[in-house]
C-alpha cells in the first residue's frame, strides 16, 4: 500500500476569520466552515468534551486543502509561534505561485511578513546529473 494523495493538513489558530482573510488573500478558497463538537470528536481527537470552530479552505488547483481549526473547548495548551524551528509541530506551509512579488506586494500589509521567505521561493530544480563511477 502506498499513498496515493495528501488531502488536507490542519492547523490550530487563535482568530479564524483574520486567518481567513489571510489565506483569502493568497488565493485559496473558503470551501466550508462548521462547528466539530460531541462525543465522536471528543473520542477522534482524544480531548474529550471538546467544540471547535473550522474552516476548509482550498488551493485553486483544487488539489490541497488547508484546515483551520479553533478550540472552543478546551483552551488551546501552548502557543508555537515563538518555539524555535526543531520544536514538535507543523514549521511550515509552502504553496507554489506566478509571481511572488504580486503574491506579497506592498498593496497586502498582512503578507508582508512572508516577504522573508523569498530567497526560499525563488528557488528552481536542478536536473540531476548521474555521478558516473570514479568521479
Amino acid at each position: 500500500m502506498t499513498v496515493q494523495r495528501m488531502d488536507n493538513i490542519g492547523v490550530v489558530v487563535d482568530d479564524l476569520p483574520a486567518t481567513i482573510a489571510f489565506f483569502r488573500e493568497l488565493g485559496l478558497e473558503l470551501e466550508g466552515r462548521a462547528i466539530v463538537e460531541g462525543e465522536w470528536a471528543g473520542r477522534v481527537t482524544g480531548l474529550g468534551d471538546q467544540c471547535v470552530e473550522i474552516a476548509m479552505m482550498r488551493t485553486p488547483d483544487g488539489h490541497g486543502r488547508l484546515e483551520l481549526s479553533r478550540f472552543l473547548t478546551p483552551p488551546v495548551v501552548a502557543d508555537h509561534r515563538t518555539a524555535p524551528v526543531n520544536a514538535l509541530g507543523y514549521l511550515r506551509v509552502m504553496f507554489a505561485v506566478d509571481d511572488i512579488d504580486e503574491t506579497v506586494g506592498s498593496d497586502k500589509p498582512r503578507l508582508w511578513a512572508l516577504t522573508v521567505l523569498r530567497p526560499v521561493t525563488r528557488w528552481r530544480r536542478r536536473p540531476r546529473r548521474r555521478r558516473r563511477s570514479g568521479e
